[in-house]
């Protein structure tokens, strides 16, 4: 393949942030699209890293990681925000669906007020949960599961490189 191929996406919602959490505003068209939503204890948010979305961040391929000292890795290789297309993704815990006003609160996101919303998919453990996993060396001191992630984060001053 010669050419650069393209795709259209839009924004299904946005993230609005606030000192009592954090809540995507669904729009209209895409409200049905939440129906039962509520019936998952979770949900995948995939967002755009608007603010990192320009040619000189999106051409990064490595970077140094702010958490693990000494360390270059590809950006495949991590999550920052500035990467080829920069999606982003947070499976988070669901605290209400409102269908009628397309409003779904979460206790906290990992992405900015008013970043773009590309997509929602309900964490389905069958399908997102691995039992024998194994991670980079420089993760092996980290909280194996996202509930003991808080305090951890507290107690340890970890740059996560916002």
């Amino acid at each position: 393949m010669t050419e650069k191929e393209t795709y259209q996406m839009s924004p299904i919602g946005y993230v609005r942030a606030g000192e009592d959490g954090f809540r995507i505003e669904i729009l209209g068209p895409y409200r049905p699209a939440l129906k039962e939503l509520g019936q998952f204890s979770h949900v995948m948010v995939f967002w755009w890293a608007h603010q990192n979305d320009n040619p000189k961040q999106r051409a990064i391929t490595t970077t140094s990681l702010p958490y693990a000292q000494g360390v270059e890795a590809g950006v495949f290789a991590c999550r920052a925000p500035y990467r080829p297309n920069p999606i982003g993704l947070t499976t988070m815990f669901v605290v209400d669906v409102d269908v009628e006003n397309g409003v779904v609160t979460l206790p906290w996101l990992d992405a900015e007020d008013g970043t773009p919303v590309l997509d929602l998919k309900p964490y389905i453990p069958t399908s997102d949960r691995i039992r024998d996993v194994s991670v980079a060396e420089w993760l092996t001191d980290w909280p194996e599961w996202m509930e003991d992630a808080g305090e951890f984060f507290a107690q340890h001053e970890i740059d996560l490189g916002d």
